[in-house]
């Protein structure tokens, strides 16, 4: 019904933002990840949220998003058996798209499981219906990057170390990532291939 909402941010919290859209306030559900990215209140800046629309038996519900990338993600985890939307808003709390398609296509199911609400079984789940997919639309190297783009690595450390310290924050041991590394050429790769050369080497 809705594709997005455009206008000035009237009200939010962590879980809620309602957006004065001509005079009308639109009240959405929304994920930390989004609430973090919205305007201040009473600022001038405008907020606009992509939406999904849950209709139950008790009542409809308006979800709203930061991009399209999250609301992609969301409706994907809907896909999965037994997610349903307030698991999937909490898993993207938690990670943002890049870092939600990172943890499923390395199986990270302890990543996944940190969401409120989201035990391990669930997140094996998500794995198990959802990795597939996202390996065919994922590009390991770019969503690697975004995911460790944060971390503080010393400049004259080298792409080997570098390399090394971004698997280990993405989860793997210092053994895994120096056994997958010791076979891909890091002297002639940029760091993001061979980061993105690794992780298919990981994940086989």
């Amino acid at each position: 019904m809705f594709y997005y909402i455009s206008g000035k941010l009237a009200y939010s919290n962590p879980n809620t933002a309602v957006i004065d859209a001509g005079g009308v306030g639109y009240k959405m559900t929304i994920s930390e990840n989004t609430f973090n990215a919205l305007p201040r209140l009473n600022s001038d800046g405008l907020a606009k949220l992509y939406t999904y629309m849950a209709v139950r038996e008790d009542g409809v519900e308006l979800f709203g998003f930061i991009n399209e990338a999250e609301l992609s993600s969301f409706k994907l985890l809907l896909t999965v058996s037994g997610v349903g939307p307030k698991a999937a808003i909490s898993i993207l709390s938690l990670l943002t798209p890049e870092k939600f398609a990172l943890a499923v296509c390395t199986e990270d199911r302890k990543t996944i499981a940190k969401a409120n609400g989201i035990g391990p079984k669930t997140a094996a789940r998500v794995i198990l219906e959802l990795k597939d997919k996202l390996l065919k639309t994922t590009d390991l190297g770019e969503v690697a990057s975004a995911s460790f783009e944060s971390v503080s690595v010393p400049t004259n450390s080298g792409k080997l170390a570098e390399a090394q310290d971004a698997l280990l924050v993405l989860g793997y041991s210092r053994a895994e990532a120096l056994n997958v590394l010791k076979n891909i050429d890091t002297q002639s790769l940029e760091l993001e291939e061979i980061i993105k050369k690794a992780l298919k080497l990981l994940i086989k």
